[in-house]
C-alpha cells in the first residue's frame, strides 16, 4: 500500500493513539481484557444445550478491610526489612496501578551507600525490567552521576510510585498518598544521610512545599521523615526526562551535581 492510502493513514493513526495510551507492545493475536470477568464458553452450533448452574445467592458486601490509605499506613511501618517492605508492596492490591503494570519497580543500587535518589514513577522500560531508571532518562542520569564519580554502587535509587501509570501519565494525588507511606518506610529502613529528589512530583511529595521545581532545585533543604528522629538533607534536581526535553536546562543540572559532590565530600 502507498503511504497516501487512506487505509494506511487510518491504521497509523490508530497505532499512534494506542502508543499514547501506553499500549506499547503486542502480546497476542487478539486483544484480551484481563480485568473483565470470565464468561462461560458458548455451546457449539447445533450441539446439546447444557443447563447453566444456578448462581449462588449474593453474599452481600465483603467485610470491610479498612480504607486504602489506612491499610498503607498500617502495612508500611510493619515492615522490618526492605525485603518485607517489597513483599508488602507486591501484595498491596488497593492501588489500581498494580493491576495495569507489568512489574513492581522497587529499587536498585546500594542500600548502604548513604545516598538515596527518588524519582517519580517508572516508564515503559522500567516496567518491563522491574528496575528503576533503565530507560533513556535513566541512562542520562547514570552518565550525569558518573561525571562526579558515582555509579549504582554509590547510591540507592527508587521512585515515589512503584508501578507505571498507564501511558506514562502523571500519578494522581490519591496514588501518591497511597504510596508515600511505603517510601517513607523505605527511607527509615535504609537511613540515607542525603536524599536527591528528581523532579517536581518527588520534591513536592517529600518536602510538602508548593514551590515549583525551578525555585527548589539546587538548594539543600532538611526534610522530616516519619519514623526518623532527625531531618534528612535533601537536594531537589530536575528529572532527567525533563533534561531530555529541555537541553538548555543541563547547565543548571551540572551546577546541582557540583553541589551534590561538594556535600558528599563534606560528609
Amino acid at each position: 500500500m502507498m503511504r497516501d492510502d487512506p487505509a494506511m493513514i487510518e491504521a497509523l493513526s490508530a497505532l499512534r493513539l494506542q502508543l499514547e495510551w501506553g499500549a506499547d507492545e503486542a502480546l497476542g493475536e487478539q486483544p484480551l481484557d484481563r480485568l473483565a470477568s470470565a464468561s462461560p464458553p458458548a455451546a457449539p452450533a447445533g450441539g446439546p444445550v447444557l443447563p447453566v448452574p444456578e448462581r449462588a445467592a449474593d453474599p452481600g458486601p465483603a467485610p470491610a478491610r479498612g480504607s486504602a490509605p489506612s491499610r498503607a499506613a498500617s502495612l508500611a511501618p510493619a515492615a522490618a526489612t526492605t525485603e518485607a517492605l517489597r513483599a508488602a508492596l507486591a501484595g498491596f492490591e488497593e492501588c489500581a496501578l498494580r493491576a495495569t503494570a507489568t512489574n513492581l519497580v522497587f529499587a536498585d543500587g546500594n542500600p548502604r551507600a548513604g545516598l538515596m535518589l527518588i524519582g517519580e514513577a517508572p516508564g515503559a522500560e522500567e516496567d518491563r525490567e522491574g528496575r528503576p531508571f533503565v530507560g533513556r532518562s535513566g541512562q542520562l542520569l547514570d552518565r550525569m552521576l558518573a561525571s562526579i564519580g558515582l555509579d549504582r554502587t554509590g547510591f540507592l535509587i527508587t521512585n515515589l510510585i512503584p508501578w507505571r501509570p498507564p501511558g506514562n501519565r502523571n500519578p494522581t494525588d490519591a496514588e501518591v498518598a497511597l504510596c508515600l507511606p511505603f517510601l517513607f518506610r523505605h527511607i527509615v529502613l535504609t537511613r540515607p544521610r542525603h536524599l536527591v529528589l528528581l523532579g517536581a512530583l518527588a520534591t513536592k511529595a517529600i518536602t510538602g512545599s508548593a514551590r515549583g521545581i525551578r525555585q527548589m532545585r539546587g538548594r539543600w533543604v532538611d526534610v522530616a521523615i516519619p519514623g526518623l528522629d532527625e531531618p534528612v538533607p535533601a537536594l531537589p534536581m530536575y528529572h532527567p526526562a525533563y533534561l531530555l526535553r529541555t537541553p538548555g536546562a543541563k547547565r543548571d543540572a551540572w551546577a546541582d551535581l557540583i553541589a551534590l559532590r561538594r556535600r558528599l565530600d563534606a560528609g
